[in-house]
């Protein structure tokens, strides 16, 4: 609910007129407060368009479902991911997130194995990515740390708002690369986006698969993200 508030209070002061519907765009765990703002304030909202991530009518049970070494259940304990991060500089965690998260299978730790481990200074950047890129990633991290994207979500996930009930009044689309590891997730995930069951909560939702996509997808093929965006809008003006 709190991340609904901060969207609305953004909303507010950017177009000073509550009566002003805008388009809401979420990507990853950003989908959450898109999703929830849309639900709460269909009345300011003209359409949801999120990346990678379909709504959740309530928390997921990661304990139940993913081994000990799940990179979600790993960071959401308070301390651990500090301690792993710590060993490295700023510059070296960016560069294996991207790495690990780029790729299409699940980033899961072995026992005795931290999350950074996944990755050796020899490995790669995907191609995508630059140098330029890491560096002006890095040097936004030395401001800020990580503690507020450790906190928000890995360790609020349990606080989700309920919304068994859901049903969005606006238009919702979804981009989702195929290449998303997030497809690995048990439960039914894939299953899920490919059955139709987002159209129980939501009668105008469309979908789009971009084959080579992986979790990065709008970073890795912006243009092709940017005409499936643009597509929507315009379909809605």
């Amino acid at each position: 609910m709190r991340r609904a508030m901060r969207v609305l209070s953004v909303h507010d002061h950017v177009f000073l007129l509550p009566y002003v519907q805008a388009f809401v765009v979420g990507k990853d765990f950003g989908v959450i407060p898109a999703y929830e703002f849309a639900l709460r304030h269909p009345d300011r909202t003209r359409g949801v368009m999120c990346l990678g991530g379909p709504f959740s009518p309530g928390p997921v049970d990661f304990d139940a479902t993913m081994p000990e070494g799940f990179y979600i259940l790993r960071w959401r304990e308070p301390g651990r991911a500090e301690a792993d991060f710590g060993r490295h500089d700023v510059r070296r965690v960016v560069c294996t997130i991207y790495i690990l998260f780029s790729r299409s299978e699940i980033p899961v730790a072995d026992e005795g194995q931290e999350i950074m481990d996944l990755a050796d200074h020899s490995t790669p950047l995907p191609p995508w990515f630059t140098e330029e890129d890491l560096d002006a990633y890095a040097a936004l991290y030395e401001k800020s740390g990580f503690r507020y994207p450790l906190e928000m979500p890995y360790r609020a996930l349990h606080r989700m708002t309920k919304h068994v009930d859901a049903r969005f009044q606006v238009p919702v689309f979804m981009v989702m690369g195929e290449k998303d590891y997030c497809f690995k997730f048990p439960g039914g995930f894939e299953t899920a986006m490919r059955s139709g069951a987002m159209n129980t909560f939501a009668p105008d939702f469309k979908i789009a698969y971009i084959p080579e996509g992986c979790h990065f997808v709008h970073e890795q093929l912006p243009e092709q993200v940017n005409d499936l965006l643009l597509g929507f809008l315009k379909d809605h003006p």
